[in-house]
């Protein structure tokens, strides 16, 4: 049995036309690959942003209710481990950043071998005394430090996410005839910044003249108009790049042997707002279908299923009972994802909603029908703790600041393994300002899939609310949760 996982970090639903026809986006190859596969039309996020959800795809369970931003934990069962111990052999490669800093410790070092390809967003890679220059009056986010990266990207195969994809195509070529394997394969991009040689940009048309902006706010939109449409046709350019090197990774693929027989499946961590909503980024807003409907496509083995639309809920924690079932191998208890093969073959209950969101900030349910966005209950944020076994968080540690108040017990229901219980009142611990969700808001996804009308309607907000509490229940959410969202009484 062979499995290959491709995760494109930020990949927007919306840009593909396998989700519409007439959607924008120049990805020839991925509308290629998605005729082969079964397509998940109801698919979402659990945790986000870039660590969070894969700490879900690893273990999965959902983390965004028990903590925040961090590394696979000592009492985590994960992915990787498990096809090994079934004597699968595990590769990743990848051009993800995230995981070599701190709060992304222990990913890599779950597969028999990993690659890493540099030079991404803040990569401490490229080492200058001599910083250069950032306009300051320039639009969105800006880096020194990538500026001194992206000096080495001197044609385009030397950009990260095509040597990382080039490096997919030789471990192809190097495993050809090979079988029990499992291939990891994440490029960072369409992640921004949006970087990538002009010709792709041309693609779009592109004549904007004024200050560079291909690195969101994550703020509201405060750029002109044509700067904002510049940014999404940056995403774009980065996004084809990104389709071209992901076709020749598919064609190495078939000319290794490796792709009838292979279980392939196409996905990615969230997606990110281009102006939608008024917002540049993610994070911070509500989870809008822009950053929390994503895209999904499973090619199975031989040619069965091929064509098939599934509209049944699903998450990305089912990738992991996905994969094992794929390899024979059991599913741990505390795996709380339904296989999609289970779910394509009927053979597992249609769920009734899933909820999904950020640490901290409104905890979202869907049921197909309607979604729902539960504020916290007041400005306050509270209770809430992060609990973990290495306290470490997005870049940095929780350190002493922390100290006299930190806890430590059993206080995770699924483990008897002792954790820090850290109490968090910092907006930057739960990803900012809490007033970009202070509101509950309830929206038909039917009638208005833009998310533009909310719902005033009590009743069905009740309806939607012991929806969201069953939801917390199945993900076995600390009790402080429901109170700080004000829903302990149901």
């Amino acid at each position: 049995m062979r499995t290959v996982l491709v995760l494109m970090d930020t990949l927007n639903r919306r840009y593909l036309k396998t989700y519409d026809e007439n959607a924008v986006g120049i990805t020839p190859n991925i509308d290629r690959f998605s005729r082969d596969c079964v397509i998940y039309d109801s698919h979402y996020i659990g945790s986000a942003p870039c660590m969070p959800a894969r700490r879900d795809i690893f273990t999965g369970r959902m983390q965004f209710l028990e903590r925040g931003w961090g590394g696979i934990e000592p009492f985590d069962i994960t992915l990787p481990q498990v096809l090994r111990e079934n004597g699968v052999y595990t590769h990743i490669t990848t051009d993800h950043t995230h995981y070599f800093e701190i709060g992304g410790e222990n990913y890599c070092d779950l597969f028999n071998t990993w690659d890493y390809h540099r030079g991404q967003e803040f990569d401490a890679w490229v080492s200058s005394v001599r910083q250069p220059w950032v306009d300051p009056e320039g639009y969105g986010r800006k880096s020194p430090q990538y500026l001194l990266n992206r000096s080495r990207f001197l044609t385009e195969e030397e950009f990260p996410t095509p040597k990382t994809l080039r490096s997919a195509c030789d471990w192809a070529e190097d495993n050809r005839g090979c079988d029990d394997f499992f291939l990891m394969v994440e490029s960072f991009d369409p992640h921004e910044p949006f970087d990538c040689p002009e010709e792709y940009l041309r693609m779009y048309h592109d004549t904007y003249e004024g200050r560079e902006f291909n690195w969101s706010s994550y703020a509201p939109v405060t750029e002109p108009p044509d700067a904002v449409a510049h940014l999404e046709k940056c995403y774009l350019a980065t996004l084809t790049m990104t389709d071209r090197w992901f076709g020749r990774f598919i064609d190495s693929l078939k000319k290794n042997g490796l792709y009838e027989d292979t279980l392939i499946i196409l996905t990615t961590d969230h997606g990110h707002m281009l102006g939608e909503h008024g917002f540049t980024g993610k994070n911070f807003m509500h989870a809008y279908n822009e950053m929390a409907h994503i895209p999904l496509m499973m090619k199975r083995p031989g040619k069965e299923n091929r064509g098939k639309r599934v509209t049944q809920l699903t998450q990305n924690i089912d990738l992991m009972p996905t994969i094992l079932e794929h390899h024979n191998c059991r599913i741990p208890e505390r795996v709380k994802g339904i296989s999609l093969v289970k779910t394509m073959d009927g053979r597992a209950e249609a769920r009734e909603q899933v909820i999904y969101g950020w640490f901290g900030r409104a905890v979202n349910v869907c049921d197909g029908k309607y979604v729902y966005f539960r504020a916290p209950k007041s400005l306050e944020n509270q209770p809430l703790h992060q609990y973990c076994g290495i306290p470490s968080t997005v870049w940095r540690y929780f350190g002493e600041e922390y100290a006299e108040e930190i806890e430590m017990g059993r206080y995770l229901s699924y483990t008897r393994y002792p954790v820090y219980k850290i109490p968090i009142k910092k907006p930057e611990d739960y990803s900012g300002d809490i007033a970009f969700v202070s509101e509950s808001q309830l929206f038909d996804q039917e009638e208005d899939y833009y998310q533009m009308h909310p719902l005033k309607d009590e009743k069905l907000e009740m309806i939607m609310c012991k929806k969201l509490v069953r939801g917390m229940k199945e993900a076995e959410a600390p009790q402080e949760q429901y109170i700080r969202l004000g829903v302990d009484s149901l």
